[in-house]
């Protein structure tokens, strides 16, 4: 499995506005390794092209690091219901249009 070095910069951009400084470098490693390169038909997708899964988890999470693992856990059972939960199923580029308010710090 090809795990991506980094992810996009847009996702990184969502996780520092909505995760304290503290908790970004373990969300940034959760999205990573468990929400990427590791779930079904997404082996060979680079940090773009993972985008629209690994930012529908940290829309869900809310801020919350127990939710996102929730998320995370959800994506791993069907990375489609994910989507789905996230308003990010019908549309390709529903994800693009997602920004979260600036919440924490």
């Amino acid at each position: 499995m090809r795990v991506p070095k980094q992810l996009s910069a847009e996702t990184e951009r969502r996780i520092d506005a909505l995760f304290t400084h503290g908790q970004r470098d373990d969300v940034a490693r959760l999205l990573r390794v468990e929400c990427g390169n590791n779930l079904p038909l997404l082996e060979k997708f680079d940090a773009v092209q993972l985008e629209r899964v690994q930012f529908a988890a940290p829309k869900l999470s809310e801020g919350s690091i127990q939710k996102l693992h929730d998320a995370v856990r959800l994506a791993q059972e069907d990375w489609r219901d994910l989507l789905v939960s996230a308003g990010f199923a019908n549309d390709v580029n529903a994800h693009n249009h997602w920004f979260p308010e600036k919440d924490a710090g």
